[in-house]
Order: structure tokens, then sequence, then C-alpha cells
């Protein structure tokens, strides 16, 4: 089967890439690893050799001095993420001399990998432990597919399934006590997939807002259909309009405005009327630019968020375009930025998916003080494993959940953009008008590369995701020319169990909802297959 699998490490679109990558530090000078970093102990990188033999004659070496600590390692980051769901082997030298242990310690090594993002980057971490021999060099494997490793948190999935690794961390003689060790390491060695975001920096869709007026209705569509009936959503209590007097565009700003007066639309008279604006345009993954200056006062609510294409909301534009079958929340919904004026230095992301929605806890934000009297940019970077939220390029949340499901993470259907402004009960009572202030909005995703790039290679961008998987996958993939396309299913002992697609498919970007129900945990490997190319990716199914 391995001589049958073509594997191509780079891809199209806006897919996360993985690419071959050794990471390594001999200590000499050679390697990828450019920071080594030690907690509760001193660390040489530099340290002569004082023990060369037959094993390891190297110059220079590592040298971990652990003066009692409670914690003591030696770690390092990489920019990306392991991705160990084909590669997942760890190597490195150690040296132990008896001379600089104290107390009765067990003599072993550790290695750890951890998500260097999280606030506690322990608290999901994998571990594996192997005995070591004192006086000696030896090397040491961490394989973390066929030893024994401990996940800290037991409800985290296997490491061999997960790619949000990015740090590496060595204990010498465990933690949590106060003894004394010295050590020396060389030669650390891992041979493998990384996993590379894409770099979104192609505008693919945007307004500025300029002229004067109406604005764009090739770009926007307004929502007025009330979906209760009598109400909007949240007890908001204002009628949305496609008024001029509540949207419009001047001096190169989109105007969405809050304002106090008498209005009655679908039979329902009420005392505040704004607008909420659906984008006509749906994307999946990007990066997400809305320069804002926001209303301000108490009861005001203005929002910049996404809803999933697939919601089925009376009145909502894609659902007037026959699009809607999934009802929220498990359409998704991303907050790029939420604004109350009862707290009103604050803004807030969130999101809400069937496994926290309503009072969401997928929750984060930061201070601005000056939200409604400056212009801020709003960010969202949606990656195909997680979303990041930042305000003029500071981060404030990260929404990355360790198992990618139905219920976490319904991100990898197509998204359309809103931009309103709701009006609360708590509404002050002197309020008269007010503006969310937009200057532009922007969506970037990544170009496809070329030819050259990929040393001549053609990489159809081939991905699925979620993966793992339990119920669906959904496999995507780009064709740079019209072709002859085989999408089939083999089983680990190369058995065709399913053909998806047997037809001639135009060039562009390509989607199809590949149903698990029928098929038992294991792994599975799918092959894209055109006249001239082969491409085959690897999928576990995980019940």
């Amino acid at each position: 089967m391995r001589d049958l699998i073509l594997i191509i490490i780079i891809s199209f679109s806006s897919h996360i890439f993985a690419q071959n990558q050794t990471i390594e530090d001999d200590f000499e000078g050679n390697g990828t690893i450019t920071n080594w970093f030690g907690d509760n102990c001193n660390i040489n990188t530099n340290q002569t050799n004082l023990y060369a033999d037959s094993n390891n004659n190297s110059a220079t070496v590592l040298k971990y001095d652990d003066v009692g600590g409670t914690y003591s390692n030696v770690r390092f980051e990489i920019n990306n993420t392991f991705n160990l769901l084909s590669d997942y082997v760890f190597t490195l030298k150690i040296y132990v001399p008896s001379s600089g242990l104290t107390g009765s310690q067990t003599n072993q090594v550790s290695l750890k990998l951890q998500d260097g993002s999280l606030n506690e980057p322990w608290s999901t971490q994998s571990e594996i432990l192997k005995p070591i021999i004192l006086d000696q060099w030896q090397t040491i494997s961490f394989d973390f597919l066929n030893d024994n490793y401990i996940n800290l948190d037991q409800n985290s999935q296997p490491p061999t399934q997960r790619t949000d690794f990015n740090r590496v961390l060595i204990q010498v003689n465990g933690e949590n006590n106060n003894d004394l060790v010295l050590a020396y390491i060389d030669d650390f060695y891992y041979n493998g997939t990384i996993t590379v975001d894409p770099i979104y920096d192609t505008l693919i869709w945007s307004d500025e807002f300029e002229g004067e007026g109406v604005i764009d209705n090739s770009k926007w569509y307004h929502q007025t259909l009330l979906p209760n009936g009598s109400s909007w959503y949240n007890n908001e209590i204002q009628h949305y309009t496609d008024r001029i007097d509540n949207s419009n565009v001047s001096n190169g700003v989109l105007n969405i405005v809050g304002r106090k007066e008498v209005y009655s639309s679908q039979g329902v008279t009420k005392q505040y009327t704004s607008a909420r604006l659906n984008s006509k345009f749906a994307f999946q993954y990007g990066k997400i630019e809305i320069r804002a200056k926001l209303p301000s006062g108490l009861g005001t609510w203005p929002a910049i968020w996404t809803l999933g294409k697939n919601i089925n909301e009376n009145g909502a534009y894609w659902d007037n375009q026959g699009y809607g079958t999934t009802s929220w929340p498990a359409c998704g919904e991303i907050d790029i930025m939420e604004h109350w004026g009862y707290n009103q230095n604050y803004v807030q992301s969130a999101t809400h998916t069937p496994s926290s929605y309503g009072g969401t806890v997928n929750i984060g934000g930061q201070v601005i003080p000056t939200a409604s009297s400056e212009f801020h940019t709003y960010t969202l970077l949606w990656y195909p494993d997680r979303l990041v939220f930042s305000v003029d390029g500071n981060i404030h949340y990260t929404y990355k959940p360790i198992e990618l499901n139905s219920d976490t993470w319904p991100f990898n259907e197509e998204q359309y953009l809103l931009l309103n402004f709701a009006i609360l009960p708590d509404i002050d009572p002197n309020f008269v008008a007010d503006t969310l202030e937009v200057e532009y909005v922007r969506v970037y995703q990544s170009a496809p590369l070329s030819i050259d790039e990929i040393d001549n290679s053609i990489s159809f961008g081939l991905i699925n995701t979620p993966n793992p998987a339990k119920d669906y996958t959904i496999i995507s993939y780009h064709l740079p020319n019209n072709a002859d396309v085989q999408l089939y299913i083999h089983n680990v002992n190369g058995q065709l169990i399913q053909t998806l697609i047997e037809e001639k498919q135009t060039a562009g970007q390509h989607q199809i909802k590949w149903d698990l129900n029928n098929l038992l945990s294991g792994i599975y490997f799918y092959t894209l297959k055109t006249e001239n190319n082969i491409v085959t990716k690897k999928c576990i199914i995980n019940k």
C-alpha cells in the first residue's frame, strides 16, 4: 500500500498546509531549533561534552542543571504545530552522571507535548516516560503511537489524533521534588510532518463604502422580517428597516443608525429603528477585517458577526435563496465583535455551537477605552481548526476545541457576514440616535500556489475536515483544470470499499460530504485521481 500512496504536502486555497520538516538540534550550530528555555533550572546550549564516547562523540551538548526547582524542565516551541497523524517519534541522546544527583530519585526522562497557545499549556499535555541508565550516553525514542503515554486530561484525544501541539518539554527525574539533577542532552530529532497555517493575504471580497447615499445592494441585503412574528431575538425592541435613514454611506463610511422614533411595520409598532445587513457573499476560512467605531450608551448593542449560510431563519438572505437547512446554533455563529453600552470600555468575541450557546462559555474580550470615539480594526482569523480574535492586532481570544465534531465545530461550512445595531429594553431614556460606523469590510484568503512554487508537482489541496471524524467528514479539493475525476476510499489493507466520485468536473474548488455511519473506527485512505495525477490522504474514524 505504501508504494501506491503519494502524499502531496502543500495545498491550495485556505486549508491547513502540511509539510515535511526536520526539527532538530545537534548543539553544534546545526538544526532548526533556535531557542531553548529552562524552567527552574540552568541551561547551557554550548556545553563541552565531558563524557564523549563511542555512543556520542559530539564536541558540544546541552547542559541541564536542576538546582532544586520543583518543576525543572527544558523546552522549545515551533511556530506551527506537529502533525502526529503520520509522524509520531521524537528521539534524543542523554547522559546523567550519578555524581550529579541527590536524593532517592527514579532515573527517568520525560518528553511532554503541549499546546503553548493555552494559558495553562500543560492542561492538555501528553507525556511519555522512559527509564535511563546512569553514567552512559544513550539514545531514547518517544513513540506517541506505540509507547505508553499519559494524557493529563483523560478526556483528551490520543496524541496521534491531535494537531495542536507546538511545544516540546523535557524533564529529567520527575517533578514535585527539590532534588538536584545534572544531565546532558544532545541530538534532539524529529523528522515528520508539521502543520503550517495558511497565509490569508489575498483579498477576495470587500466593501470600502465609497460613494454617497444608499448602500451597495449587490453586496448587502437588508434583513427586516420579524423572525418571531412580532419581535426580534434577545429582547431587542427595534424594527430593522431598509430606509436610508437607518443605513447609508457617506464620506467613505457605512452608517448604521439606531433611532428613537415611532415606526410601524408588519402590523407591529415599535419605538426604535435600526438596520441589520446580511452579506450576499459567503465563504469558508480566511481573515476578516472590519474597521469600525461603535455607538455608546446604555441599551446600545452593535455587533459584527457571521452565521452559517445554511441557517433556516425566515427573512435571512441565504434562507431566501434556498440554503436554509439547519437551525441555530447547529449552523454556527461567530461573534467577531459585540459591544454593550452598559460595559462601555469592553468589546467581546464569542462562538455559539451546539456544545455551548446562548450564555456561551466560549468568550473573550479586551478593554478598548476609545471604542466609541475612535476607529479600531476588528479581526477574525478563521482556520480549519480554530478561530483567533483580535483588536488592532492584539489577540484576546482563541477558540480551539480539542475535538472537532458537529457539536464543537460547525465552522467547516460557509458563513456570511452580518452588521447590525440592536436596541435593548434598558436603553437610556434620553437616547435619540447613535451610529455604528464602518470604514471597510475585507475578507482575505490564500492565493493558489503556482506550479513552480510546488516544484512542478500539482497539488489538489486535498483535505478533509473534521479529522479525526465520527459521523461524517467533508472532503475538499481544488482542480487546476477541467478533469475526469475519481475519488475513492480504501481501508488499511488496500481494499476498495467505496467510490465517492467518478465524473468529469470543472476547474475550481469542490467539496463532498463522506458519510461514515456504516464504517468502523480505524484508519482509511481517500484518493483523488485524474488523468495525470493522484493524491492520497489519511482519515481517522473515531466512533
